[in-house]
């Protein structure tokens, strides 16, 4: 992949604390400020706050999508929300777009969407949001590198903000990121006061129409590896944050019931934006580094299997290493949002835990892989293998679709998402909007090709079910246009099967490239791996 190095995503630039600021894309770079103040207000009268149509349309594509782009997929804690009222969702933010689209997909109600401003100006889905009402904010990321002006910034996001707490006020969802930008580390930023003072001028707005106060709401968002195409993800809605009337100051609620924006006390946002993150860090890794991420959910693995309870979904792996990680981090650190990054783990079975999981990220494995007892790596289940020839000669049988119709979209996901300029955790994003805008430029084309083909072989067709395809509705050259027609519609439900059933025997594909890499793993580093593991055994107990 062409993704630049993290330590290159930097260039000099800091903020009143001295800390770097987000790298800025190229179009994150580009502000299109009459573009912006153009953007579509939504409305609170229906169901949802932008088109009713095409708001439906994307969520039913999303979906689709998402079907194919994910092998597992699962939300728990939705019965936590409460549908009487608004919910401001905050989550942390590594995945880019695929992170605000897991939640508004698994969430009882459509949402009042807030976005980065180049999201609303980009061409093509710059159109979708515009349908959707989404609103744009300037990160601090471009006010302090020049892109606008403060007064511009204020403006809009003022504007924008006050836009989210209307919504949020009148019942509907909204998601904001506290971190304030999508990233690469295994811990939670310091968190921004945006979303924090968006859901106070809600609880306020809410209050001088006499509506219930809203709620904020943690959510984890649990992604295997969030930068693989047919990865696993699990939603984690988290315990509400009721926001109370001693949160609302009395000219809070006159400032916003007038449609203008007032600052709310500073010690009131600074509490609940660090009960918000008290909240959250358990729903995240919030581990110093990846590598001790990764140890954790070995652990995890090998302890489960010693209990004879291997887990079997990923959220009940989650689970067990969040279960360790508490067990060896008895002591609770204090929430300091100006210096985030956890401390180390210090416990003598971390060290062999690591080296444990290094090896098997090396050769693309992880705790999936191990035996029954978590002793050494695993062979094969031949259970799996009549369901997978089967869907793997559907697929085959297919291909001809999935070459004309999804092929194209295959190759400009992986050119978009290899070589964005915002790094590995906007790849899926990137992949995402290839899928999305593909097959709605793309899946016409193609079925319009597809009819032709089939009616330049009109007489071989015939031949082969022993009737002309276009004469079976009637004679005659309207009812022949009639049956190309029906054909160019029945291609569209085709090419998805064709790409469903191509995501499945990638599945396929991906375990037997598995069995192979663990059956020709050298027999040193085989060695080695297994007496890490017997020292985890060893250690397990001892936690």
């Amino acid at each position: 992949m062409n993704h630049p190095d993290p330590s290159e995503l930097y260039d000099g630039a800091v903020d009143h604390r001295g800390e770097a600021l987000p790298y800025l894309s190229k179009s994150a770079k580009n502000m299109k400020m009459e573009e912006l103040l153009k953007t579509p207000m939504p409305k609170y009268s229906g169901s949802t706050p932008g088109s009713y149509f095409w708001t439906k349309v994307l969520y039913w594509i999303c979906r689709r999508i998402s079907a194919v782009q994910f092998r597992t997929h699962e939300a728990t804690g939705v019965s936590n929300i409460p549908l009487d009222r608004g919910t401001l969702c905050c989550a942390w933010h590594t995945n880019g777009l695929l992170d605000a689209l897991q939640i508004t997909l698994n969430h009882p109600k459509h949402f009042v969407l807030g976005a980065r401003h180049d999201l609303v100006t980009r061409p093509m889905l710059g159109w979708w949001t515009r349908k959707m009402a989404v609103q744009p904010v300037v990160r601090k990321a471009e006010l302090l590198r020049g892109g606008c002006s403060e007064e511009e910034a204020n403006f809009l996001n003022g504007r924008s903000l006050l836009t989210l707490a209307s919504g949020i006020a009148h019942g509907f969802g909204c998601v904001l990121f506290p971190e304030g930008t999508s990233h690469n580390n295994s811990y939670m930023l310091r968190f921004r006061t945006g979303p924090v003072r968006t859901v106070l001028a809600a609880g306020a707005l809410a209050s001088s129409l006499g509506k219930d106060l809203p709620v904020l709401m943690p959510i984890g968002l649990h992604f295997r590896v969030r930068e693989h195409f047919r990865t696993d993800i699990w939603v984690e809605y988290g315990t509400p944050l009721q926001v109370t009337k001693d949160d609302l100051p009395s000219d809070l609620i006159e400032a916003v019931s007038k449609g203008s924006w007032s600052e709310p006390p500073a010690e009131i946002v600074f509490q609940l934006r660090d009960k918000l993150r008290l909240e959250m860090e358990p729903l995240t890794p919030n581990v110093a580094e990846w590598e001790e991420h990764r140890a954790l959910h070995l652990l995890g693995h090998v302890e489960q299997r010693r209990n004879n309870t291997p887990p079997d979904t990923w959220r009940k792996e989650v689970l067990a290493a969040r279960d360790i990680q508490n067990r060896l981090v008895k002591q609770k650190r204090e929430i300091v949002n100006d210096e985030p990054k956890p401390d180390e783990i210090e416990h003598p079975i971390i060290k062999p835990a690591k080296s444990a999981a290094k090896i098997l990220q090396e050769n693309n494995l992880d705790g999936r892989d191990l035996n029954s007892k978590g002793t050494d790596l695993r062979f094969a289940n031949l259970s799996k293998l009549p369901v997978s020839l089967a869907r793997s000669f559907g697929f085959i049988a297919l291909l001809p679709l999935f070459l004309l119709s999804l092929a194209p979209q295959v190759i400009l996901g992986r050119l978009l998402g290899d070589s964005t300029d915002e790094g590995v955790d906007a790849r899926t994003s990137y992949q995402f909007l290839a899928a999305m805008f593909g097959s709605l430029l793309i899946w016409p084309i193609a079925s319009t090709i597809a009819v032709i083909i089939i009616a330049l072989q009109e007489a071989r067709i015939s031949d082969v079910i022993d009737h002309n395809w276009t004469e079976l509705l009637g004679h005659g050259a309207f009812y022949n246009g009639v049956m190309h027609c029906i054909a160019w519609l029945l291609f569209i439900p085709l090419f998805w099967l064709s790409g469903r059933l191509g995501s499945l025997a990638w599945d396929d594909y991906t375990y037997l490239r598995k069995f192979v890499i663990r059956q020709r793993m050298k027999k040193t580093t085989r060695q080695n791996l297994r007496a890490l593991l017997n020292n985890i055994h060893e250690e397990l107990p001892k936690i």
